[in-house]
């Protein structure tokens, strides 16, 4: 080699060390070890941790944090007193001679109870388009609003829900497969399926107004909304926060039983605090906390399907509509020749 050439090259080595390139990552002198050596543990949970001193190394500090926040530790317990819940990262932040690092363990933090069981009650049937794929309703003013999808039929339309009659209704492109709606600010929403895309609708004069690109969601599935945000299901464990002004993703909860992540929410609908979603290709509706993402409870949709008509094109139930003034749901399903409303009933 050219002695000018390995001189340059030392010179860099020794560069490198000085700052720090030769210092031993944080994971080969600790490790965060959890009670029983578990990963998965109850929302308010106390758990014993400790961190695993590989190189006998004087430490002067420990704090352990959740999503940036600084976990309570206590007679070396921590307490997993968090908000949201789901798939997370637990870190130390270590303090040892003259070094701070950080470690870090994946996690599950579960809801704390399971969820509870209903059934429904029939309070009356109506007539439904036998043709239309369900993807999305909801309720404004009394008037119905539904999407529906498969390319080359995918719709947004404005429906009669007493008589099923198609009030208005605006066509998709052949290519798009139309989701999940929701109506806010005399604005409807509406997603795509796997375009990447959705639309904006001024409801009063029902004309498209404008588009919104998808940012880290998957795909487009449901919607709903609590008056301040809008909530989207992509058809994994996520449900994502939608600026209504700007349509960017702002964050996001995970859904979760007392036992496991779980990503099947479909179609959404948003009263008091609660997330009701269509679980995917089952007879049943999830009751989801709209705050930490615990399913708190669970309904048993099964024998719907059978009071419809029977065809080639009968698919699963989707789609749930809150009647603010009745007080009741109603709920159709992909291809269904009638509509649903319903009472929910504890078992």
């Amino acid at each position: 080699m050219n002695p000018s050439k390995l001189l340059v090259s030392n010179f860099f080595l020794l560069l490198f060390v000085a700052c720090g390139g030769g210092s031993p990552k944080a994971s080969s002198l600790f490790e965060i070890t959890l009670e029983g050596n578990k990963s998965a543990f109850q929302q308010n949970q106390s758990v014993g941790i400790a961190i695993k001193n590989k190189k006998e190394k004087s430490i002067h500090n420990i704090t352990y944090s959740i999503d940036d926040e600084e976990l309570q530790l206590s007679d070396n317990n921590i307490s997993l007193n968090i908000p949201t819940l789901g798939n997370k990262t637990l870190k130390a932040t270590i303090e040892y001679e003259e070094n701070t690092v950080e470690v870090s363990k994946k996690i599950k933090v579960l809801a704390p109870t399971a969820p509870s069981l209903y059934t429904y009650e029939i309070i009356k049937e109506y007539p439904h388009d036998i043709n239309a794929y369900t993807q999305g309703l909801e309720f404004h003013n009394g008037v119905l609003y539904e999407s529906t999808g498969k390319k080359g039929r995918s719709s947004l339309r404005k429906v009669d829900f007493q008589t099923g009659e198609v009030l208005e209704k605006i066509d998709l492109e052949k290519n798009q497969f139309g989701e999940g709606i929701t109506i806010m600010n005399g604005k409807i929403y509406q997603l795509t399926w796997q375009n990447g895309l959705g639309f904006v609708y001024d409801l009063t004069d029902f004309k498209k107004i404008d588009s919104f690109q998808y940012g880290q969601s998957k795909e487009g599935w449901g919607l709903c909304n609590d008056g301040s945000k809008i909530y989207k299901s992509d058809g994994t464990e996520k449900i994502w926060f939608l600026n209504p002004s700007t349509l960017v993703e702002e964050g996001f909860i995970q859904t979760v039983t007392n036992k496991s992540v779980f990503n099947k929410a479909n179609e959404l609908e948003y009263i008091d605090g609660k997330i009701y979603a269509n679980v995917y290709q089952k007879p049943s509706m999830m009751i989801i906390d709209a705050k930490s993402g615990a399913i708190e409870g669970v309904i048993n949709f099964g024998g719907l399907k059978e009071k419809v008509k029977k065809h080639a094109e009968l698919d699963v139930l989707n789609g749930v509509a809150y009647h603010p003034d009745r007080k009741t749901f109603f709920v159709t399903g992909k291809n269904w020749n009638k509509m649903f409303e319903v009472k929910i009933i504890e078992k």
